[in-house]
């Protein structure tokens, strides 16, 4: 069983990568919808988060986990693998560098993610210990979450795209081949991304911890399940369920179950 959290819908695009990379694997999904979004909270808060997400998760007999957000894998990815030393936690930052350090080639790099995480500095960090020549352009697009947690994600949709370009702008100007999408809700909107980036190399912190949680889980000698997955969020489930029914194109009417995440 694997476990995977975020702070609300962003994780679900990890999720897709998982089980595109193993379909048989059992998955439980949860989703903090009722302390959305985790990037504008303090560090002491989000450490808070984490541990009662992880405690829920626990519940489940889970053999791995992936830390479907940003906010969380830069503030206190840390703190969870201290506190849990014999479960594999991948989480999507160091796995989003090594990819982006990979496959740019000016070494000019852009970052986009929550306030807190670009805050952090963690991606700077990641990045210029694989290769100190890297040049970088954090920019932190705090709005991005709230569009995709209301539905507001497609290509076509005009406010979506207006705040993209708003928020993009360093990044084009800076002359980056590259572009790390910092938060797992960024990818619901890459195709937005990329209208405003249309030459820029985009690299999905969401998939790439999805592949490295996928390598560690072969190498573990993993055999998989049955392929069940089941959601969980801490808020009511109809808003969620009805923008992730329309970004996983599968109906999840009745599928997510709703649970008090202050009593882990």
């Amino acid at each position: 069983m694997i476990g995977i959290f975020d702070s609300g819908l962003g994780g679900l695009s990890a999720l897709s990568e998982v089980r595109r990379l193993l379909p048989d694997e059992d998955i439980t999904y949860f989703g903090d919808t009722g302390r959305v979004p985790y990037g504008s909270r303090s560090r002491e808060t989000i450490i808070k988060y984490a541990l009662q997400d992880m405690r829920f998760l626990m519940t489940k007999h889970i053999d791995a986990v992936l830390v479907a957000c940003g906010t969380v894998s830069s503030t206190a990815i840390d703190i969870l693998r201290e506190k849990y030393p014999l479960l594999p936690i991948i989480g999507v930052v160091d796995s989003a560098a090594r990819v982006a350090a990979r496959t740019t080639r000016n070494k000019l790099v852009g970052i986009i993610a929550t306030t807190a995480t670009i805050a952090s500095r963690s991606f700077e960090r990641e990045l210029h210990a694989i290769d100190p020549e890297l040049e970088l352009y954090p920019v932190a697009c705090p709005l991005f979450v709230p569009l995709v947690e209301n539905g507001f994600i497609s290509p076509d949709d005009e406010v979506t795209l207006l705040v993209a370009k708003r928020y993009l702008e360093p990044i084009q100007k800076s002359g980056a081949d590259t572009l790390i999408l910092g938060c797992t809700h960024y990818p619901i909107i890459s195709r937005t991304i990329a209208k405003v980036l249309p030459d820029v190399n985009i690299v999905s912190s969401s998939k790439a911890a999805a592949e490295e949680l996928a390598a560690k889980l072969r190498s573990m000698g993993n055999t998989g399940g049955g392929g069940r997955t089941e959601y969980y969020v801490s808020d009511e489930p109809v808003g969620f369920e009805t923008t992730a029914s329309i970004f996983l194109e599968t109906e999840l009417a009745d599928r997510v179950t709703r649970i008090d995440i202050d009593k882990y």
